[in-house]
């Protein structure tokens, strides 16, 4: 069955949706010989002879991870500057995952990996608003009606921000901090960290704790697992009904 050329190496485990896009309009990906560079084109992965680099696709086994990232670790599959990726941490993995979203250098907690790209794309297209908590330790203690500015929505750079669900977890008795728990449907870059920065409460520390419903329970720090048939379909309904508005 003919089918978009990028969710075809996508679902192949070449890369996310996006990531495979832009491979096509590189001129990296070629149909029976012939370099495609258009994003409509269709083919038919039982039939056609699909290649990336010049090395032909093979449909792989799909695979759902769920990483406990430390923090100082890239969210990334390599980095040319020799520092630790989240790769590092897959040992016996065969199969090619890649990170669903990113959390960035200093950011820990739940990272999805996968190499089912038409479920990564789901998880990520903004139109479907997955619910991510985090837990962010800030300078000082923010008062309510700060609070309440980022639970509204706040003015970035890149404009308002969606309403977020935020509540206090944690407060120290002098003052000097504050844990709170913030849950958002959005994934600009470094969002938690700048909508913290804009109410003058910048975050010390920042976990995700949470992502479509699924947590980390007890999964050590640098530690992974597998995700069962039923959590992946949770995750597919998180979306879902997010897209819905439900």
């Amino acid at each position: 069955m003919e089918e978009r050329l990028q969710k075809i190496l996508a679902n192949a485990g070449v890369a996310s949706r996006r990531k495979c896009e832009e491979l096509i309009a590189a001129g990296k990906v070629t149909v029976n010989g012939e370099v495609v560079k258009a994003l409509g084109v269709k083919a038919d992965p039982a039939k056609d002879a699909i290649a990336v680099n010049g090395k032909k696709i093979k449909s792989e086994s799909k695979l759902y991870l769920l990483f406990n990232k430390p923090k100082g670790v890239i969210t990334s599959m390599h980095d040319e500057k020799g520092r630790t990726v989240v790769t590092d941490f897959l040992k016996g993995v065969k199969e090619r995952v890649y990170p669903v979203g990113r959390l960035d250098y200093d950011t820990e907690g739940l990272l999805l990996l996968t190499n089912d790209g038409e479920l990564a794309n789901l998880l990520t297209h903004p139109r479907h608003h997955v619910a991510k908590t985090y837990l962010a330790t800030v300078e000082r203690v923010p008062h309510g009606d700060a609070l309440d500015k980022i639970q509204k929505g706040i003015k970035l750079e890149d404009g308002m921000t969606a309403p977020a669900e935020i509540e206090y977890h944690d407060v120290d008795p002098e003052g000097k901090q504050a844990t709170i728990s913030i849950t958002i449907r959005e994934g600009r870059n470094r969002q938690v960290r700048r909508m913290f920065e804009a109410i003058h409460h910048p975050v010390i520390r920042l976990k995700r704790i949470s992502f479509g419903g699924l947590t980390l329970d007890n999964l050590q720090r640098g530690k992974y697992r597998k995700l069962s048939d039923a959590e992946v379909q949770s995750l597919r309904d998180a979306a879902k009904k997010a897209e819905r508005g439900e």
